[in-house]
């Protein structure tokens, strides 16, 4: 099965549909399925838009709404994440998860669902230390914090995704997991982006959270976005009870721009047998079930059930009975419904509504799915609470019913020595950098290992396991300099190296199609972008 990753979308559909378009004309077959780590931007109209955390500058309505509006269909099963520039209060009506158009679907606050067999499980957001102890409690209309808080990842659902025991095939994080540089070519990677290199050397790069659930979950791919920035990094996990050690290949990707490197494609082994449609995962099902108790919308700070005396059920694994059960409520159909329907108004470039109200929409989507399984439609919650709390006029202080509280924590959130060193082409808010949280002293549901591993540990050549993909469609606006060196053809790469682990999945790779000469030598350019280019259409690059 062909499946074609990008790492932030920016909103730029059209662009990375024409780009696998290509991609098939010239050969190689048409992806199974895309795969976006997150930024998507699922824009509906001009309230979304205000919902973006984003100066207003930088916003803009891109292509999603043709595809929410019915006059475009994705031409490929489309499953993204969020990040954290994000229309959230369109994705928060899909707590957990459900299509935003016909063809792309979204996997909740977190999330994991197959596809011809293949396990996809991913987490939306980025780590932030102060709101991951946090309940789900925003809603629009946001405020100036809300707006930022609302796309930060909470300790629940890191918590519901250690709850797994069967085997990933593929995890999708926005932000990457901390420590995972270690594990590919770091000397690259800090000549590449120099700015990262006091992060790296205080290990504080990354997620601690996403960080623990890779070393959990050891799925067999890893793909990331966030930092604007390809890298490639083999991760050999610990062997457990006599069994061959577990290996991860991670892949971080750039931004859709022309000449970056945004899109991969990889061959994935899959099961000719299961059904060619989207099925939830029985597994995710029944821990979504079993841990509904847990669902809580309190701004308080709130730790997850562990075997430490203070609770009395920890484990919220899934079990075979559990499993049945949800089975038979089901039908013995998981196959996930085509029920998307439209919730707002879409946006008309004929006739633009600057002031549209901005509204706490239930999606019907979650309604059902919530009655389906008979869980708590958190967004009812909130307004729930809303309305309990307001008569009280409490709600800041509420702390949700389910009787968590706040209880003592290790987790230190001293952000004094988080670097000070800036990412140029990242959107930079007043009081929020997109860097994460340093952590001192990590609490009991976050551990971050922080020895870097032995050079036998990964091929030190891994990053060419993966080749680059920098076709340009017509669409995208390229400089003369850009297009001067480019091939008239997109070629093969030569097949990929076997690793010393063993890899036995076949990628098949295309080669970039600028900043290559006749010979093969790389001339590779350095392009400098300003912070509009990422919410830009054109791409206004200066090439040094």
């Amino acid at each position: 099965m062909r499946v074609a990753v990008t790492g932030c979308c920016h909103g730029e559909l059209d662009k990375i549909y024409e780009t696998l378009a290509l991609a098939e004309r010239r050969g190689g077959g048409p992806a199974d399925l895309l795969l976006c780590c997150g930024d998507f931007q699922a824009v509906r109209n001009e309230a979304d838009l205000r919902c973006m955390a984003v100066p207003p500058k930088y916003r803009h309505m891109q292509t999603f709404y043709r595809y929410y509006s019915g006059e475009k269909k994705a031409p490929v099963l489309t499953i993204f994440i969020g990040g954290n520039h994000e229309a959230s209060n369109h994705l928060q009506e899909l707590p957990y998860g459900g299509w935003v158009a016909p063809n792309i679907y979204y996997l909740g606050y977190a999330g994991v669902v197959k596809f011809r067999g293949v396990r996809i499980g991913g987490i939306s957001g980025i780590f932030k230390s102060h709101d991951y102890r946090k309940g789900h409690y925003e809603c629009p209309p946001y405020d100036q914090n809300s707006v930022r808080s609302v796309y930060h990842v909470r300790n629940i659902e890191v918590f519901k995704l250690k709850q797994l025991k069967q085997p990933i095939d593929i995890f999708l994080s926005h932000d990457w997991p901390r420590s995972i540089y270690h594990y590919g070519n770091k000397k690259q990677l800090l000549q590449t982006k120099s700015f990262f290199r006091q992060e790296v050397e205080n290990n504080t790069l990354g997620s601690p959270a996403a960080s623990e659930l890779l070393h959990h979950l050891k799925p067999t791919y890893w793909f990331s976005a966030h930092l604007h920035v390809k890298f490639a990094a083999f991760m050999k996990h610990q062997a457990n009870d006599g069994q061959l050690p577990k290996v991860t290949k991670f892949l971080a990707l750039d931004k859709c721009l022309p000449h970056r490197d945004f899109l991969q494609i990889i061959e994935v082994e899959h099961d000719s047998n299961a059904p060619d449609c989207l099925e939830y995962d029985l597994e995710w099902l029944s821990v979504l079930k079993a841990t509904n108790s847990l669902v809580n919308v309190s701004r308080g700070l709130w730790n997850m059930p562990e075997n430490n005396g203070l609770h009395a059920k920890w484990d919220y694994s899934a079990t075979e009975e559990a499993m049945k059960e949800i089975l038979e409520e089901m039908n013995h159909d998981l196959k996930v419904p085509c029920n998307f329907s439209v919730t707002a108004i879409c946006y008309d470039p004929n006739k633009p509504q600057k002031h549209m109200e901005l509204v706490h929409r239930i999606s019907p989507q979650t309604t059902e799915f919530c009655a389906q399984l008979g869980l708590t439609d958190i967004n009812n919650r909130i307004q729930q609470v809303i309305e309990e709390s307001s008569l009280r006029g409490d709600y800041d202080d509420e702390v949700d019913s389910n009787g968590s509280g706040e209880e003592p924590s290790e987790y230190n959130t001293d952000n004094s020595v988080l670097s000070s060193s800036i990412n140029p082409e990242e959107i930079m808010l007043d009081d929020d950098d997109e860097g994460e949280d340093s952590i001192t002293g990590l609490p009991g549901d976050v551990s971050t290992p922080s020895v870097e591993p032995s050079l036998d540990h990964h091929p030190s050549d891994f990053s060419t396991s993966f080749s680059d993909i920098r076709i340009l469609p017509d669409s995208m606006v390229v400089s003369s300099d850009d297009t001067m060196n480019s091939t008239n053809e997109l070629e093969k790469s030569s097949e990929n190296q076997e690793s010393e682990e063993g890899k036995n999945v076949n990628e098949r790779s295309i080669k970039r199609l600028s900043d290559e000469t006749g010979n093969g030598n790389h001339l590779q350019k350095k392009i400098k972008r300003r912070n509009q280019a990422i919410y830009s259409a054109e791409d206004d690059s200066n090439v040094e």
